[in-house]
């Protein structure tokens, strides 16, 4: 059983007859680093699955500052929710930052599933609340804390974010500038933490 499939078991919502088939639904999509799955400025008309690699959620501040939001890991759901829902275009992007592996599906493609496949609406809003409760815990740390604090922080969450996620990308997302990034790990290196 892949990720998908074990997400789609979320809350024993679904038979796996229907589960079966709703993967099957799903088309495969590879992208290259830096590559967007979700552009600015566009609707999000697909949602994705990560099966291996990593995405960040970001977009510019008004001083052109590039904003990590959050990090998309593997077996993870990828859509800019307000988007997808509003269907205004998106004001992030979802980028790659590693080569990615994903599983994508097209809206119209979801929304015939949804009157096809009993109870997949309520497994869709179950998703979306788990996904939204995962991502404000997830950032929680965020608001608390030294620079210090906050990368130990990230660490001990995302050990294995540390290996491929670039510094810059981090530092952004900590809210500190990749230089004060650099003196915290040449500190902790320092002081083997």
């Amino acid at each position: 059983m892949n990720g998908l499939h074990r997400a789609m078991s979320f809350g024993g919502i679904l038979p796996q007859q229907s589960i079966d088939y709703v993967v099957d639904h799903f088309e495969p999509l590879s992208l290259k680093a830096n590559e967007n799955f979700q552009s600015h400025g566009v609707v999000a008309h697909e949602v994705g699955f990560v099966l291996e690699g990593v995405l960040r959620n970001f977009s510019y501040s008004k001083n052109g500052d590039d904003v990590t939001k959050y990090f998309i890991r593997q077996n993870q759901f990828a859509v800019d929710l307000e988007s997808y829902y509003s269907l205004k275009p998106s004001e992030t992007i979802l980028q790659a930052v590693v080569d990615a592996q994903l599983l994508v599906i097209k809206r119209q493609v979801w929304d015939r599933l949804n009157e096809e496949v009993p109870k997949l609406y309520i497994l869709t809003k179950s998703l979306t609340e788990a996904t939204l409760l995962n991502k404000i815990k997830d950032n929680d740390f965020l608001n608390f804390g030294t620079a210090k604090e906050k990368y130990q922080e990230f660490i001990s969450r995302y050990p294995d974010l540390i290996k491929v996620v670039p510094q810059q990308f981090i530092a952004s997302y900590l809210k500190i500038t990749p230089q004060s990034l650099s003196r915290i790990r040449k500190e902790l290196a320092k002081n083997n933490i």
